[in-house]
């Protein structure tokens, strides 16, 4: 059996889908599939589906739901074997889990791989570490459970993992600037600015990259741009690391051109201490 949460919501079984079409079970599935192996407390499910305020029937109607979703795993499974849906989908005291391996489920896939590029990355071995968290943002199809309605629990979740998606980008970034992929990773970087107007670690890259490809004028820009958002928007000037970025470019300062050392340290935060 496999499950994907980092995109639109996948579950199978001999290429069965098991997904339910009424939201409220698929959201049930949602939350147990970021637990497997762990029981996750019937007041946790509730919350998830009603808020704070579950109606009286509530456990009744989330025992169907359960329910459900196991009709779901009985039909993918077939006949031969009736009990093994209740055995997967196994009810425990207080609650319920998915018994499953970890890497049955994208997100601890990602996860893993991206804690081993971090760790690379801190180690100072650019390549491997590009090479895991590229592994690792790989396997994102999209906004985690983009076709799923999430209530206040999968709402923190897919919160925090979008967080790690963005985290685990930039570091990747990082280690390709350190490794003089500037000119492949514009286009990329173009995007993510676009898309996160007042990020100045991504705003930060992209100068960095575009100072590198030859195009000192467009870095200034950018930077102006960024300037223009957190004045306006926050009513903040940008921070001290990224001004001294931005005096750097506009001296043409050669350290500019040698930040492909193998410190363990962000494009960020080589503008700390300048």
């Amino acid at each position: 059996m496999k499950i994907q949460v980092l995109g639109p919501l996948n579950a199978e079984i001999n290429d069965v889908s098991i997904v339910p079409t009424a939201r409220k079970p698929r959201q049930i599935l949602a939350l147990l599939a970021l637990y497997p192996g762990r029981v996750v407390p019937v007041t946790t499910l509730m919350e998830e589906i009603w808020g704070t305020q579950p109606p009286h029937s509530a456990l009744t109607t989330l025992q169907s739901y359960i329910l459900q979703v196991r009709r779901r795993l009985n039909t993918a499974i077939g006949p031969h074997n009736p009990n093994l849906a209740k055995e997967i989908l196994a009810t425990r005291h207080g609650g319920y889990l998915l018994q499953l391996p970890t890497d049955s489920i994208d997100v601890h896939t990602y996860e893993q791989l991206a804690r081993q590029g971090h760790q690379a990355f801190e180690e100072g071995n650019d390549e491997k570490a590009a090479t895991l968290l590229q592994q690792a943002l790989a396997l994102w199809q999209g906004p985690a459970l983009v076709d799923v309605h999430v209530g206040p629990i999968l709402e923190i979740e897919t919160m925090r993992l979008e967080e790690s998606r963005l985290v685990t980008t930039e570091r990747r970034i990082d280690a390709d600037l350190r490794l003089g992929r500037h000119a492949e990773i514009l286009a990329e970087l173009t995007q993510l600015t676009a898309r996160h107007p007042q990020h100045e670690g991504l705003h930060a890259q992209a100068m960095l990259a575009l100072y590198r490809s030859g195009r000192r004028a467009t870095a200034l820009t950018l930077y102006h741009q960024l300037r223009t958002h957190l004045i306006t928007e926050l009513g903040v000037e940008p921070s001290p690391q990224i001004q001294r970025l931005h005096q750097a470019i506009l001296t043409v300062n050669p350290t500019l051109n040698t930040l492909t050392t193998t410190q363990p340290t962000s494009t960020y935060d080589l503008f700390t201490t300048h």
